[in-house]
């Protein structure tokens, strides 16, 4: 199953993900490949779980607080800071248009 435009447009819209290029719109179909082979599982019969572990019992620790007064120890780890915080990259990157993209899937 190829990967459509409309269908980049929304993983990318999703996950903040730009398919430019072939080779991210080729990752994508390659990917999309191997997840289709789930379909072929039968899963006639079998519950639906909750967890991989619902079988143990999962226990709760204490949320004691063991260490502290790092906060400039942290900070040396940061590429970019502002103050006491750390810069994150920009969000909301805005993406191609439809149209600069079906370039792409053209040649796939």
């Amino acid at each position: 199953q190829k990967a459509t435009v409309e269908v980049l447009d929304h993983l990318e819209h999703l996950a903040l993900v730009d398919f430019r290029d072939a080779e991210g719109v080729e990752r994508l179909q390659k990917a999309i490949q191997f997840a289709e082979q789930l379909h072929e599982v039968n899963t006639d019969g079998v519950e639906p779980m909750d967890s991989v572990l619902e079988d143990r019992c999962l226990y709760l620790r204490e949320d004691d607080v063991t260490e502290g007064n790092c906060t400039n120890e942290l900070l040396k780890n940061a590429r970019e800071k502002v103050e006491e915080y750390f810069v994150a990259p920009p969000g909301n990157i805005p993406l191609p248009k439809l149209e600069e993209r079906e370039t792409f899937l053209q040649g796939s």
